[in-house]
């Protein structure tokens, strides 16, 4: 055998075995998982179809229609921004996005003052029957009418013959103008309406100090925390998820208020507590105006988006989950 043959090496014909084994199909579905994905899908399709319908569908069609004027009789005309121009040139339009803020702040203040010190009281030590007459009485004028409470409201509040003043004038107390001064009409339609609305916060608080473990109030008393301190150190940071979902919802709500001020003062005592949306249904349904209400309403809008996007950025600091 000659050195050349000697160092020629004959191929292995043996397959080698490789590193990793090759990947296996993915197994195809059941027909039970076809199924319950065909199930999932009928059951979501009514959400699905409503929310298109009902709410992408009509911000489109304001987004347009802003861009339009059209009065119902004659056909739209393309107006481009000129319905902005004139709603950033109308003082009453400007008056009643100020009157709107300055109702959303003290509303949405008073209504969660009043929802979270209601749900501390109910939360402490009182028979289950009683939290539970407590909680429904919170809850209940929710279910109402705003439109009705507020027609009740306009009598009780009434300068002349209301209960409200025949109850302060029993204590020496002159009749107040409660509809009728500027001051005092936005007072009472933020009562109003914080009276109402107070509920749906109330029972957000309540479960959420019921889900605060009790243990960590325990801990907290035996480090000396009581009353008041307690629950700013201690409940409150607990409770800030809570308190982000009621704020949210309620600067939503009170950017959109309008039931109470059109019924209680139609907006009046001049544009003392006109608002937004009051602005809306009138230039749309009593101007025949809806290319400058569909500006309004996407103003709206878009404010409504901005103010929910900082309290998201904001909560990234002041919001602790457990």
């Amino acid at each position: 055998m000659t050195n050349t043959q000697a160092n020629t090496r004959i191929p292995d014909a043996r397959p080698k075995p490789s590193g990793a084994a090759p990947p296996r199909p993915a197994p195809r579905a059941s027909a039970r998982d076809r199924g319950v994905r065909l199930l999932a899908t009928l059951f979501l399709a009514p959400t699905i179809v409503g929310i298109v319908v009902f709410t992408v569908v009509p911000i489109v069609g304001s987004v347009v229609l802003s861009l339009f004027h059209w009065n119902v009789i004659d056909d739209p005309s393309f107006a481009g921004a000129a319905n902005y121009r004139e709603v950033f040139t109308d003082s009453t339009v400007l008056v009643s996005f100020g009157n709107t803020l300055v109702f959303m702040v003290l509303a949405v203040a008073l209504q969660l003052l009043i929802a979270l010190t209601l749900a501390l009281a109910v939360n402490g030590r009182m028979p289950v029957w009683l939290r539970s007459v407590f909680r429904s009485a919170f809850f209940f004028p929710l279910v109402l009418s705003a439109a009705s409470i507020s027609v009740v409201m306009k009598y009780l509040f009434n300068q002349d013959f209301g209960v409200v003043n025949w109850l302060l004038g029993l204590v020496g107390i002159a009749p107040v103008p409660w509809l009728t001064s500027e001051n005092a009409a936005m007072a009472t339609v933020i009562l109003v309406y914080v009276w109402q609305q107070f509920g749906f916060s109330f029972l957000l608080f309540v479960g959420g100090l019921n889900n605060i473990p009790r243990e960590i109030h325990e801990a907290a008393s035996l480090d000396g925390a009581t009353g008041l301190r307690k629950h700013l150190n201690v409940t409150l940071p607990l409770l800030s998820p809570t308190l982000l979902v009621a704020s949210v919802v309620g600067i939503i709500n009170a950017l959109q208020v309008f039931e109470q001020p059109y019924v209680l003062t139609n907006g009046g005592p001049g544009d003392a507590t006109r608002t937004v949306v009051m602005v809306i249904y009138e230039s749309a349904f009593e101007q025949l105006r809806f290319g400058t209400a569909s500006a309004v309403g996407v103003l709206l809008f878009v404010l409504i988006m901005a103010v929910t996007a900082v309290q998201f950025r904001l909560s990234r600091r002041f919001v602790h989950y457990q």
